[in-house]
């Protein structure tokens, strides 16, 4: 049975995500930001779905969550949901969080990073950026960007793994407001269908997806040196390194 790990589904998109992909059969992992966010799962765990609990703002609690998951073992596929839209944690959950989950769970064959169409606002800059999550050096655009363009650096760096972005569009979630605009069902349905799909376009890697259609990212995303660079910085940061998912 498909096994995918969803972070951050305790609400949201991340909680629809592991909702549909339980009533359609498939083995789910949900993620909890702490204990006390556990009831919101509940009902998901008593259907037989899976838990993880960490606070993906620390990097320490980072690293328990993957050592987690890989004691759990047989996960065919991460969906990196979590997220904050404001706060000096930004870079520290937006970008190191997928970062290190990725490095530190090599098992997944399919990433699946959840941008933003607001990644096309954010400054490609790698200088004066704290990843801490200390001190805020980035805005919510310039962290989607930074992802985005991790997702695209995996796919070129690891082409074991199937690795892509995706916008969910403006939803109408605790993040979005009551008032946003874009159908909730589609603003999930491409995570899930990268997360588990055999259709061929599911199993290309590299893209941009806005409701199972390629987009065209900010230019950085897909500029080599731009990737590399970013890749080195989180190495940098977090002493962890992709030499597991490359060899």
């Amino acid at each position: 049975m498909v096994r995918i790990l969803i972070t951050g589904s305790t609400d949201g998109l991340g909680l629809a995500t592991a909702e549909t992909l339980l009533s359609e059969g498939l083995d789910v992992v949900v993620h909890a930001r702490s204990r006390q966010r556990v009831p919101a799962v509940q009902h998901l765990l008593d259907r037989g779905a899976h838990c993880l609990i960490g606070d993906i703002a620390d990097p320490t609690e980072v690293r328990r969550i993957a050592a987690d998951a890989n004691l759990l073992g047989g996960i065919d596929a991460v969906v990196h949901n979590a997220g904050v839209l404001h706060g000096p944690t930004l870079l520290a959950v937006n970008v190191v969080a997928p970062y290190l989950l990725t490095a530190l769970i090599p098992a997944p064959r399919r990433q699946i990073y959840v941008s933003s169409g607001m990644h096309r606002g954010g400054n490609p800059r790698l200088t004066g950026l704290d990843w801490t999550g200390r001190t805020g050096t980035a805005s919510y655009s310039t962290s989607k960007l930074l992802v985005t363009t991790l997702s695209a650096a995996i796919a070129r760096l690891c082409p074991g793994h199937l690795s892509n972005a995706v916008d969910p569009g403006w939803v109408p979630t605790r993040m979005g407001g009551p008032s946003a605009p874009d159908d909730l069902r589609l603003g999930h349905r491409t995570q899930e269908w990268l997360a588990t799909s055999s259709d061929p376009a599911a199993l290309t890697s590299g893209g941009y997806w806005y409701h199972q259609r390629t987009r065209a990212p900010h230019p950085n995303v897909n500029d080599h040196h731009f990737q590399d660079a970013l890749v080195h910085h989180l190495a940098v940061h977090t002493g962890v390194t992709l030499d597991a998912l490359a060899g």
